[in-house]
């Protein structure tokens, strides 16, 4: 599978979940292609924990939040 770079580069992604581990090393991944993420994710569920130890919050910009709550989930999304 070849990956096109030029797609990645300067595109806006909301990503769930990534205060977890699979979640924090998508951001990081994204984020080296070019892309512009949102994380929305409840805290870290364990200390430590990726998020920190790759400094993945300096990289994406954060919102913690509940993906079941729907009213701050949309304002996240609209924002």
């Amino acid at each position: 599978m070849i990956l096109n770079r030029s797609f990645w580069k300067g595109r806006r992604v909301f990503l769930t979940g990534h205060t977890g581990f699979k979640g924090s090393w998508l951001s990081l991944w994204l984020r080296a292609l070019g892309a512009d993420v949102t994380g929305y994710s409840l805290d870290p569920p364990t200390q430590p924990n990726l998020l920190e130890q790759a400094d993945v919050a300096n990289s994406a910009r954060s919102i913690r939040g509940d993906i079941l709550d729907f009213t701050r989930l949309k304002a996240a999304i609209d924002e």
